[in-house]
């Protein structure tokens, strides 16, 4: 039996401390005793209010709702009582203290949402879903979260596991059948239904960089001449004066880091120092910091400052920067230019100016293209790095099996074991197969309330 508080600790209207597990009624008999109708004798889904004392002292620490939940039909699929008291975090802390001096014990991070999972409440990429919705940060993180935690995901692997796990049960079968007596066009058939799992599988995992960034948020960076604009940029963009702007070049040495939402992606903005040789230390400093945030960057935005005459071409300048996805922001279009910027056909480009705000939506937009975050991305599920991880896996062990069956002979008992292996990774997706070690390892990144 298992209690935590379920709400932010800290001044707040309400507290809600949760308890579950068998036993989990009786703890409210003892929290509110004198009761004609304890929590025990309540119906499932009743509430009710009544004063909270402490179990051995017999002293008064709140007055609260209590709500009763009865297995199978509650969050974690066990008795469950939510205590609802007032908010703040010693009246908070006094109603936790009194429930476990009653005899439960301190959930662990994310325990309530495993006991969920293990006793069928969810699978398991559901209940990783609840803690992308709790850590979302954009709408549209919230979004996918939903969807995921809806089954949105959950449905489509457990219909290729059941559509493997039912070829890989065709072949076991026929393992005692000599070569010459398997049915006509068999191994055909099975590699054609192999075929259709793997297309879809390949769909999912080619989502991942979208899951990705909208889990973990997009790193971009922009870069360039001293007094390209850059620093003018990142303003505008934020739609602040973050970032202090001079006709002084070197003026930023250091990076500068803010977040801004881009279609509803969670997207790491940097301005960065000057890119130019210079004896000065600190400036050099400046700059080593800048290459190394573009070497782990999504994407680099190239500012160009068109006002100027440039010693060296563009497709010069942004081959010798340190990360494969650049894309050009011409700057201060709103002035005269000092002649055409040569622009490389191959390398997006957006000519924009921070002053009047010309091309700011164009660079937007463009922004996300760059990084594949387009409205059309979050028509279907996204997997995350686990999920890509299991797919691959499934995907080799059945182009494996594919290849076996194809090639005919001898070769069902390979793949029949080729096919096991993959059923198991996508069982492992959605928490047909685990181990206490994976479950350790997701429901870790979980509150404890949770």
């Amino acid at each position: 039996m298992i209690a935590a508080l379920a709400t932010a600790a800290g001044p707040a209207g309400v507290s809600v401390v949760r308890i579950s597990g068998q036993g989990a009624l009786e703890v409210g008999d003892r929290l509110v005793p004198g009761l004609r109708c304890p929590p025990s004798q309540r119906a499932a889904g009743t509430f009710f209010h009544a004063r909270v004392t402490h179990p051995v002292t017999g002293e008064a620490v709140d007055d609260a709702v209590i709500l009763v939940y009865r297995a199978p039909h509650s969050y974690t699929g066990e008795d469950t009582l939510e205590i609802q008291g007032h908010g703040g975090a010693l009246p908070s802390r006094r109603l936790l203290e009194a429930v476990l001096a009653s005899g439960a014990r301190l959930a662990e991070p994310g325990e309530f949402t495993r006991r969920a999972f293990l006793n069928g409440r969810m699978d398991l990429t559901q209940a990783e879903a609840v803690c992308d919705l709790i850590q979302s940060r954009t709408e549209r993180a919230a979004h996918v979260a939903r969807a995921q935690l809806d089954g949105a995901l959950g449905g489509r692997v457990s219909a290729l596991y059941e559509s493997v796990t039912a070829v890989c049960a065709d072949v076991e079968h026929l393992l005692d059948f000599d070569e010459g007596e398997l049915p006509p066009f068999f191994t055909e058939r099975a590699g054609e239904r192999l075929a259709v799992c793997m297309a879809e599988m390949e769909r999912l995992a080619a989502s991942w960089n979208a899951g990705h960034l909208v889990r973990d948020g997009a790193l971009v960076v922009l870069a360039g001449c001293p007094n390209a604009g850059k620093s003018s940029l990142l303003n505008a963009l934020l739609g602040t004066r973050r970032a202090i702007v001079h006709d002084l070049p070197g003026t930023t040495r250091d990076v500068i880091e803010e977040s801004v939402a881009l279609c509803g992606v969670p997207v790491r903005l940097m301005d960065t120092a000057g890119l130019r040789d210079t004896q000065d230390g600190v400036e050099r400093e400046g700059i080593e910091r800048a290459r190394a945030v573009m070497r782990q960057a999504d994407l680099v935005v190239y500012v160009v400052d068109a006002s100027v005459p440039h010693s060296e071409t563009v497709a010069a300048a942004c081959a010798a920067l340190p990360s494969g996805c650049v894309m050009v922001a011409v700057t201060k279009c709103d002035l005269p230019a000092a002649g055409p910027v040569d622009l490389p056909p191959e390398l997006a480009s957006v000519r924009v100016s921070a002053r009047t705000g010309e091309g700011l939506e164009a660079l937007k937009r463009m922004l996300a293209e760059k990084l594949g975050v387009t409205e059309e991305t979050y028509g279907h599920p996204i997997v995350s790095l686990r999920h890509v991880t299991e797919l691959r896996t499934s995907i080799d062990q059945c182009r494996e099996a594919h290849s076996v069956l194809i090639a005919g002979g001898q070769g069902l008992v390979l793949a029949a074991g080729h096919l096991r292996s993959a059923a198991e990774a996508l069982g492992r997706m959605i928490g047909r197969v685990y181990t206490e070690d994976l479950l350790d390892a997701i429901f870790s990144r979980f509150c404890v309330g949770k």
